[in-house]
């Protein structure tokens, strides 16, 4: 195994994970010129031919390639840790430190890109919202980055639960507001930002967690964040991107991605939706949502704070925070009786179906 020296052009804010460079004889994950292989996904079940929770686009990340040209199911071995693909996570494998038993994640990057994919985390302060680079292994074409192990997404909670009660998404989404406004704070805008960035990090799923910052953007000018990139999630993007006439805010084209992300928390389903794409994007630019009855007055203002059709009258992450939604007794409650539920009719997701365009929805 040829030995590489990689010059790291970071300046870690916490401590910086370990950077080594992989010289043990175990199999290697990147020692043939076979084309990367794709990772299994699960396939759809009945609820998701109703367009909430279908598979999510592919991720930019190179997946891991095997020995043979077949796809490997099995664990592979790089430096201490055997790795195992997660077939609903694609380019994700679960990592086991067979030295010291630790449980991780690892995503696995072409050396052509790596560094610019691990740059932010580089810049971004530590904090307990947003997930950390534990340990990175050099490879000759590619690198491997160790994360923390989690237990599952928000997207699938929300899939399983069909709905979240007011408190229980306020605990949630706190967090992860928080975390993207300690982002914002440091000059990061996330962008394709979904339900599915967000993780737990306990198994009683009540501690969240930004996965990754691999595709956000790190602004060179912390007051500027102007951007005309056009990558995300179909039923996540803002208006202002779909028009394409002018550069758009980053910053605030996250909040638009929070408020869908609150209001398929509160509600079951997307603020916008179509199986045709042209059609969905019609009603995001025009940027009106029906807000269910069921939801507290106090919901229905922070999701109307969200999701306005004009970036500048969003709130800002740090106004967010400040919301009162946030700032109410747990035992308070805001409703009539008789309105405490959400109709079944507006819970449920709506009926088409979703088959060449199901990755709208993710």
């Amino acid at each position: 195994m040829v030995n590489i020296s990689i010059s790291m052009n970071l300046q870690w804010s916490s401590p910086a994970p370990r950077v080594r460079t992989a010289r043990v004889a175990h199999k290697r994950l990147d020692s043939d010129d076979q084309p990367p292989a794709k990772c299994a996904r699960l396939s759809a079940d009945a609820g998701d031919t109703q367009g909430l929770l279908g598979t999510s686009p592919g991720s930019p990340v190179s997946p891991v390639s095997s020995s043979s040209p077949t796809t490997h199911q099995g664990p592979s071995r790089i430096g201490p840790f055997l790795l195992l693909p997660l077939t609903d996570r694609e380019s994700v494998h679960s990592a086991m430190n067979t030295d010291t038993g630790d449980e991780q994640l690892c995503k696995v990057f072409d050396m052509g890109v790596y560094q610019e994919k691990i740059r932010a985390y580089g810049i971004l302060p530590a904090h307990e919202n947003v997930a950390g680079v534990r340990d990175i292994i050099i490879g000759e074409r590619r690198a491997y980055v160790f994360l923390d192990k989690d237990f599952g997404d928000m997207h699938t909670l929300v899939k399983s639960c069909r709905r979240l009660d007011e408190e229980r998404a306020r605990r949630l989404f706190r967090q992860a507001a928080v975390a993207v406004a300690h982002c914002h704070q440091a000059g990061i805008v996330l962008g394709d930002l979904k339900l599915r960035k967000f993780v737990f990090a306990d198994e009683k799923r009540t501690r969240v967690r930004l996965e990754s910052l691999e595709d956000c953007r790190v602004l060179e000018d912390p007051s500027d964040d102007s951007m005309s990139d056009t990558h995300g999630c179909p039923a996540y993007v803002s208006p202002e991107i779909l028009s394409g006439s002018a550069p758009y805010s980053g910053k605030m084209a996250d909040m638009w991605s929070l408020g869908v992300m609150l209001y398929t928390m509160l509600v079951g389903r997307y603020p916008f939706h179509d199986p045709d794409p042209a059609t969905l994007f019609s009603k995001i630019r025009r940027g009106q949502c029906c807000l269910p009855e069921g939801l507290s007055p106090r919901a229905k203002c922070l999701l109307q704070s969200l999701l306005r059709k004009e970036p500048w009258e969003r709130l800002t992450a740090g106004e967010l925070l400040d919301h009162p939604w946030f700032h109410q007794p747990p035992s308070s409650q805001e409703v009539a009786p008789g309105e405490q539920e959400v109709s079944s009719a507006e819970q449920m997701v709506p009926s088409f179906e979703v088959e060449e365009d199901e990755d709208l929805f993710c």
